[in-house]
This record gives structure tokens, C-alpha cells and sequence, in this order.
């Protein structure tokens, strides 16, 4: 019986001489394929966080997804090792803050429901100033903005949006269509996509707790901490493939039918997908080239192809071949 939203299109065993399933890689491993759902604080910037991070543990490499500013708080997706290449599918996700907004002037409580809803849906804002990107205006999806309490002028909010939403020029530009002004008093990160509050942030002080610990040889705190990548891939489409096709994957070949164990279903042209190992482990990401219904019924062809790759090279054996280079002429 296939697991539920999985097209199974053949059974092949997974060698247990190579790679790993995710919750049972060496520590080592999971340093380097790790994600940490950090709590960051009000004060540091989200590169001083990551710096941190990186020197604590004696990695080499970390990085993180969607900055926070020193002001803001809350989670912070901080990837490390090879972890670090898989970043860009969270930008994927929905994103959810809690916030307070304060009114310059007092509006009454109908008009500034009406201009709160205004802001639901597709929006146009202009970056910021002080922002890594164009300053072009560009469209972003509210998904949902609500006003969970106010006092006086004071206005606590929910807000799940589209990645890449300025919160801080959202309240901004409710201010202005109120026509009193408004500014964002606090912000705080409570979800990226599948990383939530529910699913336990790590602070700084328990991150350096577990790292203290470590050193006495007790890996437990340090692997409650650190997550596989693998757990952040949420409803991301998946296509699962043979041994066999892994390294030729993380050379950055495209996936052929030959070489599909099962796809997600639903799967359809132009989607990211994840490419993984039989044994769950995230190998690449890519652009799928064939539909579910395409990749089942088909018997050859390209299924995928491979945008970034994830997985270090030669963590499963060569098993192929490069095509001879044709005669000069």
C-alpha cells in the first residue's frame, strides 16, 4: 500500500552501506545537514545570530532564511553545512507574524476595519529604503491580517503573508489610507511554513546549554535542537529515486524515468520539487519536467530537472556513465 499523496512506481530496497535516514545520521551528519529554528532576540542583527551560531557549534558554514531586524524577534531558519543550499525553498512558505501597530490619531473602529481589509489579498508595496533589494514596487499576498486586541490606539495584529512582505511599510501604508499615520511598535516571527512556535523554538540559551553538554558527551540536548533539513520540506512536492541515480544527481544531471521510485501526487510542469534518496535524505531541488500522470504512464524521458544540489558528492557510490564526447570534425 503507498503512503497517502505518494504515487509508488516501483520498490527497490536502499542500500544500507550509503547515505542515511535523516533522524538517524551521526552527529557529525546532522551538523552538516542540519536546520535550527533559533528564537532570535530584540537587539542583534540576523547575521550576528547566524555568526554566533557558527562559532558555537565549529561549523564552517551557516546561514539563514528571510532577515529579521535588530527590532524584530522570533524565528530565524538557520541552516547549516549543506543545509545552507536548501534555504531558498522556505521562501516558498507562507510567513506569520504577531505585531503591535500604534495610531497616530484616533479613527473610528468601522473605518479602520474597512482599511484593514483593504489590505487582505494582493497588495503593491515599494521595498523600504533600507532594504537588500530593488526598490520596485511589486505585489505580495495578505493571506490574512487581524486585529486580535486594541487599547486605545494601540492595535495588536496577526498577519500571514506571502515571503517577501515588508510588515513594518504595511502598518505604514494603513497609517497613510487612514490618513493619521501609523507605526509598527513591535513584530515578532511566529511561522515560516512548516517551522512553528508549536513545533518548539530554540533559544540562544538552550542552544548553548546543549553545546555545553556536549562536551561532557551527551549528544541528547543538541539533537532536540538541531532538526534534519529534511523536516523543513513541508507539502513540497517530492520525487523519489533509486540509488543508482543519486551521484549522477548531485553532478547536477537531470532525473530520467528509469530512475523515479515514486512522485508526489499532484506533482505538475514547472513545480519545485525536491529530489530525495530512498531513504528519505534531501539530495537536490529541482524543476519537475513531467506531470504525476506524465511520470507514471511514461517509460522513458526526463522527469526533473536539477536546479540546486544539496547532497554532498560521493555520498552514494558512481554508478554511471558520461556519454563519450562526439568526434571533432
Amino acid at each position: 500500500m503507498s503512503p497517502k499523496g505518494v504515487v509508488v512506481i516501483d520498490e527497490e530496497p536502499a542500500d544500507a552501506e550509503h547515505g542515511w535516514e535523516p533522524h538517524a545520521r551521526p552527529l557529525e551528519q546532522l551538523l552538516d545537514y542540519g536546520i535550527i529554528a533559533i528564537d532570535k532576540p530584540r537587539g542583534p542583527t540576523s547575521h550576528e545570530v547566524v555568526a554566533w551560531v557558527r562559532r558555537a557549534l565549529g561549523v564552517e558554514k551557516a546561514g539563514h532564511s528571510g532577515t529579521l531586524d535588530p527590532p524584530v524577534s522570533g524565528l530565524l531558519p538557520i541552516g547549516l553545512g549543506q543545509a545552507t543550499k536548501a534555504l531558498s525553498l522556505l521562501l516558498l512558505f507562507p510567513k506569520e507574524y504577531v505585531g503591535v501597530m500604534r495610531l497616530h490619531s484616533s479613527v473610528p473602529q468601522r473605518r479602520f476595519s474597512e482599511v484593514v481589509d483593504e489590505f487582505t489579498g494582493e497588495i503593491f508595496q515599494r521595498p523600504p529604503q533600507r532594504s537588500s533589494v530593488s526598490r520596485q514596487v511589486r505585489s505580495r499576498t495578505i493571506y490574512e491580517l487581524a486585529i486580535e486586541e486594541s487599547k486605545g490606539n494601540l492595535k495588536l495584529f496577526r498577519c500571514t503573508c506571502q515571503s517577501g512582505t515588508y510588515i513594518r511599510k504595511l502598518v505604514y501604508d494603513i497609517g497613510e489610507v487612514l490618513g493619521v499615520g501609523a507605526t509598527m511598535v513591535e513584530l515578532r516571527r511566529t511561522r515560516v511554513g512548516p517551522l512553528n512556535e508549536a513545533g518548539g523554538f530554540v533559544t540562544m540559551h538552550q542552544l548553548t546549554d546543549a553545546i555545553f553538554r556536549l562536551k561532557d558527551g551527551d549528544e541528547g540536548p543538541i539533537r532536540t535542537l538541531v532538526k534534519p533539513v529534511e523536516d523543513s520540506l513541508g507539502d513540497i512536492k517530492r520525487i523519489a529515486m533509486r540509488d543508482s541515480a543519486v551521484d549522477a544527481i548531485c553532478h547536477g544531471a537531470r532525473l530520467g524515468v528509469p530512475g523515479v521510485l515514486s512522485v508526489s501526487e499532484g506533482m505538475a510542469k514547472g513545480d519545485t520539487v525536491a529530489l530525495m534518496s530512498a531513504k528519505g535524505e534531501l539530495v537536490a531541488i529541482g524543476s519537475a519536467l513531467l506531470s504525476t500522470e506524465e511520470t507514471s504512464s511514461a517509460k522513458k524521458g526526463l522527469v526533473c530537472s536539477t536546479e540546486r544540489v544539496v547532497m554532498r558528492r560521493g555520498t552514494y557510490p558512481k554508478l554511471w556513465k558520461r556519454r563519450p564526447e562526439a568526434p571533432a570534425e
